[in-house]
This record gives C-alpha cells, sequence and structure tokens, in this order.
C-alpha cells in the first residue's frame, strides 16, 4: 500500500534504492563502480504497519437492534360438518383426479342377516313340508269311501282330543271366542256336543240379578246346565272335568243324540211339579258340533223347538266354508281324510244350515278367512211360525 502523505514528507529518503551498507566488496557509492545489492529498508508508515500481523484491537461492531418479534393471535374458522357432493355423470374411467363417491353400506348387522337367512330357510322348509303333506292327504283322500255319519270317531279319540285341538285352537284365538259366547248363557242351559268339556271355565253358575248390556234388570248367570254328547267317553271327560271345577253345583249329563233332547221338567228344576204345560230351556250352547251331526238342519230345528220362544237363545260356534274360493277348494280336498280321522265335515256351509233351520238370525260374525262362523239365534214365535 502506498500513502500520499508519506511519499510526500519523506521524498528524500527514496533518492536512491539502495542504501549504504558495509560488504566485503567495498563501500558503494560514486566512488566504487561496483553495485552490491543491499537489502532495502521501507520506512514503517501506517499503511504498512496496516498490513502487517502484529495484533491489533478489535473494531466495535456496530450496535443493530434486533426487531421485536410480534405475536399475531391466531384465528381458528370455525369447522363446517363435511357435506359429500355427488359424483358428476361420466367421471369413472375418466382419471384419478375424477370425484367418486362411496357408497354406504346396507347397516344390517351380520347377526340379524344370518337369523334372516335362517328364519326364511325355516319357512321355506316348513312351507315345502306343508305343500308334501297336502298332496298326500289329497291323494288319500281320494281314495277313501267316508260316510256322511263320522260321529263315531269320537269314541276311539276323545282320550286325545284336548291334546289335539290344543295348539291350532290357542293359534287361532278361539278360546276368547268360547268364553265370550258362553258368558252369555243363563237361566236353564242345555249344551250340545259338550265334547270334553273346552266350554267348562267360562260358566257362570249360580243365578243371581243384574243389569243386562241396556242397563235394564234381568236374571244373570246359570240357574242348571244339562251336558249332552253322543259319545259316551266324551261325557265321562266332561261330568270329571265338571266335578273338579264346581263339585257343590248341580248339573246333568247325558249320553244321547242332540236331535232327540227332551225338553227340562219342573221336576227336574225344583223338585215340585207346579205347572203344566212345556217348559223350555233359556239357552241353548253348541260349539264346534254341526261338523259331526249326519243331519245338521233337523236337529238345529229340534233345538230351536225346545228353546224359550222369544227370550230364549241359541249360541253357536262353528267352523266351516270360507269366503275364499282357494280356500274352499282346500278343505274340499282334505275333507274326506279330516272326516276320517277327527270325525268332522269341515267344508260345510253353515250360513246355509241356519237359514233352512228357520231360527231367526240376532247376530252373525266371522273370523279367519271366513271359516270360523258365530251365530246368536232364537226361535220365531208361534204367530210368526203360522204366518210363514
Amino acid at each position: 500500500m502506498r500513502c500520499a502523505t508519506d511519499l510526500g514528507t519523506s521524498s528524500n529518503q527514496f533518492d536512491s534504492p539502495f542504501l549504504e551498507s558495509s560488504s566485503p566488496f567495498g563501500t558503494v557509492g560514486a566512488d566504487n563502480p561496483v553495485a552490491v545489492p543491499l537489502v532495502a529498508k521501507w520506512p514503517v508508515t501506517p499503511c504498512r504497519s496496516a498490513s502487517s500481523k502484529a495484533p491489533r484491537p478489535p473494531k466495535p461492531s456496530p450496535k443493530i437492534s434486533k426487531p421485536v418479534a410480534i405475536k399475531r393471535r391466531q384465528v381458528t374458522p370455525p369447522r363446517q360438518p363435511y357435506q359429500e357432493r355427488p359424483s358428476p355423470q361420466g367421471t369413472q374411467g375418466e382419471g384419478l383426479n375424477a370425484e367418486t363417491t362411496v357408497k354406504p353400506g346396507h347397516g344390517i348387522p351380520p347377526r340379524a342377516l344370518t337369523f334372516l337367512g335362517i328364519t326364511a330357510l325355516t319357512i321355506s322348509t316348513y312351507c315345502g313340508y306343508l305343500y308334501a303333506s297336502y298332496t298326500r292327504e289329497v291323494s288319500k283322500a281320494q281314495t277313501l269311501d267316508v260316510p256322511r255319519d263320522v260321529s263315531d270317531r269320537y269314541n276311539t279319540t276323545a282320550a286325545t282330543f284336548d291334546a289335539d285341538v290344543e295348539l291350532s285352537e290357542k293359534a287361532m284365538g278361539l278360546g276368547k271366542k268360547r268364553r265370550d259366547l258362553v258368558r252369555q248363557a243363563r237361566g236353564n242351559v242345555l249344551e250340545v256336543s259338550c265334547g270334553t268339556g273346552r266350554n267348562l271355565p267360562f260358566y257362570d253358575l249360580g243365578e243371581r240379578r243384574g243389569l243386562d248390556a241396556d242397563g235394564h234388570a234381568t236374571v244373570l248367570g246359570c240357574r242348571s246346565v244339562t251336558f249332552v254328547d253322543l259319545s259316551p267317553q266324551m261325557v265321562a271327560i266332561m261330568k270329571e272335568k265338571f266335578e273338579k271345577l264346581y263339585p257343590t253345583f248341580p248339573a246333568t249329563f247325558r249320553a244321547c243324540d242332540a236331535g232327540k233332547v227332551e225338553p227340562p221338567s219342573d221336576l227336574a228344576r225344583s223338585g215340585v211339579k207346579t205347572t203344566e204345560g212345556p217348559v223350555y230351556f233359556d239357552t241353548v250352547v253348541q260349539t264346534m258340533g254341526l261338523c259331526s251331526m249326519p243331519d245338521p238342519v233337523a236337529t238345529l230345528r229340534h233345538l230351536g223347538s225346545v228353546t224359550e220362544p222369544g227370550s230364549g237363545r241359541i249360541l253357536l260356534l262353528e267352523h266351516g266354508r270360507s269366503y275364499y274360493d282357494w280356500v274352499n277348494r282346500i278343505l274340499d280336498n282334505l275333507a274326506p281324510a279330516h272326516a276320517d280321522r277327527h270325525g268332522c265335515w269341515w267344508n260345510r256351509d253353515i250360513g246355509d244350515i241356519v237359514r233352512e233351520s228357520g231360527l231367526e238370525i240376532v247376530e252373525e260374525k266371522r273370523w279367519h278367512l271366513g271359516t270360523t262362523w258365530r251365530y246368536v239365534l232364537k226361535p220365531k214365535r208361534s204367530t210368526e211360525k203360522s204366518q210363514s
């Protein structure tokens, strides 16, 4: 480095680039022409000192103020609920960027699916069994020659009758229908085709005064009961049940034809004959009996003749033909086999039988596709009979 001040003030020192020095060759000067190189002694100047390796004090660094960190408040926007957008038309197969919509699953638990599958299999198996049984019974019925009177079958089925019909009657709710019918019985009561006594728990035994459905004073309950069936085995089972349920109430049991039942007498009621002339039953009950009788129309007419004219009632609960032709075809196809096994023609038209009997219809109801019939009948008065 060069310094302008140093060069200006010390110019006399640089008149010769060589300095005098002692040497084995002599003194270099004007008188000695031999020039010997000498070591140059440069003056120590501030510039020289700056380029030297001598330690020097550190320069103070300028103070720069650090920027103050400003804490910014972060505002998080509220989260919007996810709304699945429908996939546009024609995006399938157009690339990875095409929007696709994943359809949700059916949501039915595996256990429910398993249960539904087992249920469907069970129902289909049972329906197949019913169809096979139906076709077998139809082919068997076509070969049978069954008489019209099959009432003697009850002599052999009396012991197992309750067990045979228990399940089907519960499924059809016939217990409640029996109760609603028998609860209307009052006064001197006659039950024909009593069977094994499936109506026994529903009788209101013991006469008392009360109010009818319209609020009028009347006599409620049964004064006496008479049970009739053509099968002695059925009557024996009926009597045993009655004595267990009502051990102190007097009752009469007869094994005879319902079409030949005699009217009650004063002697049977009070022990003392007080009046002359006919005595009638106040109520006649029959459940599931017309299907077993060889002549149901004649039987109904006879029951009307022993029922109190005007105020007496005949209560019927029967099974027979349906509203629908397809049900009637099934009943007709299976009727011979059913009658031969159970002593019951279940394809009879109960409505036609009632109308042909000439009794007056007070009430009529039907259930189970029309196969279960309920009737409340009453005999016509003598004046009405003469006019008809």
